[in-house]
């Protein structure tokens, strides 16, 4: 525990989406383990929706809630990506713009020794400076694709040919001196391509990300070096005007499976589990964040449906979710598949159910948070990734063959029922699948090891307590 004298004041500003606000949130908890005190900023209906914090830690984690401030075409209530189409979130950002003001106040007025933010508040670095107050960029993005996003640095860009259209990520950047295949699908990269682009925020994505590098003291990466040595090495010299720092996979303990158990819903959940063979069933979760088509939508119930295998579809609607278009099952699907599948479409423990021993495999969006979940038991994936970096981290993951991607159409990403139904076959039950099976297993001795990640926690807080010896020395 730090020395109560020496406590530090760490503020956290994430990014309004949940896939950013979970890992910033398992993040603050973990340094709030150390002894620090933790404020954890962000808008009302998000804090409302995050997950209860252990009562121990209570006491350290103050909830900060900055109201989000009215942005025409941003529809009312819609305080997080998973509240608002695809196309809606540049509004979402300019909202987020917003904050400066507040947020300002707040740091002004609390004095925090360090902020760690996200890639989205470009305003942000020139006030914490002002403020004396130090910053740290936390990246959810694991540090291959910040490698295959760019250096932070023109130097490396000018020696290579610059990316001036989609076809330019199709393939590894020229600047990744190792073997690789991790690169962009067509489909992909013509929407990845939009990022480069001002949007109706005002300011691209790219240009958010480029000035919250060159405006940190730090960057921050959930990965570790056991999985991504060499992509940290490389991070490490493509944005050498910073310390770049592993913090973890921040996998969630063990102990939040044991507080499930106070849940009502597992006892349905788990007495159905218990009743499949070991290794059997198929868990589906797609996140919050994914909106997929109504025909991608029924083909991929179509493909569970032909595949034979027993499942487990963890099917919520998007809570709040403004002017999306909803998907439907296709007709008798559910009745068809009754007795061998589960379409749960209220909360689903996630930790709880891929801890169990009758999955056999994930089929998985891609977060990097969701795959960490999944590979810390074991669980072998198969892949269909459909957005930001996503698509990256299952070639990352096709690199490790701890599972395979659903084929698609390189040009619009379509995919069909029997290319699903012949992935989830050889990733659960084939004998040639055999390899992602086990290769899955082993990666759990790194993902599933509590103190091998709780040693990069320590080498992070040592970092921030560093900087303020150095600023008081």
């Amino acid at each position: 525990m730090a020395d109560h004298s020496k406590k530090l004041h760490i503020a956290m500003f994430p990014w309004l989406a949940f896939g950013h606000l979970i890992p910033f949130l398992e993040l603050g908890k973990l340094i709030a383990q150390k002894g620090h005190r933790i404020s954890f900023i962000s808008t009302p209906r998000n804090i409302e929706r995050l997950p209860k914090i252990p009562s121990n830690l209570a006491p350290s984690i103050t909830f900060v809630k900055l109201p989000l401030p009215h942005v025409e075409n941003l529809p009312e209530n819609a305080e997080a990506t998973m509240d608002v189409p695809y196309h809606i979130i540049p509004y979402l950002k300019k909202a987020h713009d917003g904050l400066q003001q507040p947020l300002s106040h707040f740091l002004e007025t609390s004095a925090p020794d360090w902020i760690i933010h996200d890639f989205a508040p470009h305003w942000l670095p020139p006030i914490a400076t002002k403020l004396g107050i130090s910053r740290a960029f936390f990246s959810i993005f694991k540090a291959s694709s910040l490698c295959f996003f760019g250096p932070s640095k023109s130097s490396v860009t000018e020696a290579h040919e610059p990316r001036t259209e989609p076809k330019d990520f199709t393939v590894p950047p020229k600047w990744v001196p190792f073997p690789t295949k991790i690169a962009y699908r067509l489909f992909e990269a013509k929407k990845i391509f939009e990022s480069f682009e001002e949007n109706a925020s005002g300011v691209s994505d790219w240009f958010r990300l480029l000035t919250i590098y060159l405006g940190a003291d730090a960057l921050a990466v959930k990965t570790c070096t056991e999985i991504e040595g060499e992509w940290m090495k490389l991070l490490g010299e493509l944005h050498d005007i910073v310390p770049v720092i592993p913090v973890g996979l921040l996998p969630p303990s063990t102990q939040e499976i044991g507080d499930n158990n106070k849940d009502s819903t597992w006892g349905t959940i788990g007495e159905w589990l218990d009743k499949q063979e070991k290794g059997s069933v198929v868990y589906i979760a797609l996140g919050s964040e994914t909106q997929p088509t109504q025909q991608d939508f029924t083909e991929l119930a179509l493909g569970l449906e032909q595949s034979g295998l027993p499942f487990f579809w963890a099917l919520r609607k998007r809570s709040g979710s403004v002017g999306g278009d909803s998907v439907e099952l296709p007709e008798g699907f559910v009745e068809r598949t009754q007795g061998r599948g589960v379409v749960w479409t209220d909360w689903a423990p996630q930790l709880r159910i891929l801890a169990h021993e009758s999955v056999g495999g994930f089929l998985t969006h891609c977060g990097w948070s969701s795959v960490t979940e999944a590979l810390q038991f074991g669980r072998a994936l198969i892949m269909l990734p459909f957005l930001t970096d996503t698509g990256l981290i299952a070639r990352f993951l096709e690199e490790k063959e701890a599972g395979v991607e659903v084929p698609r159409n390189e040009e619009n990403g379509s995919f069909t029922r029997e290319s699903v139904a012949e992935t989830l076959r050889l990733v659960v039950k084939d004998v040639e699948g055999k390899i992602y099976r086990d290769n899955a297993k082993e990666m759990a001795t790194i993902f599933g090891d509590m103190n091998l990640q709780s040693t990069y926690i320590d080498k992070f807080v040592e970092l921030l307590e560093n900087r303020r010896r150095v600023r008081e020395g």
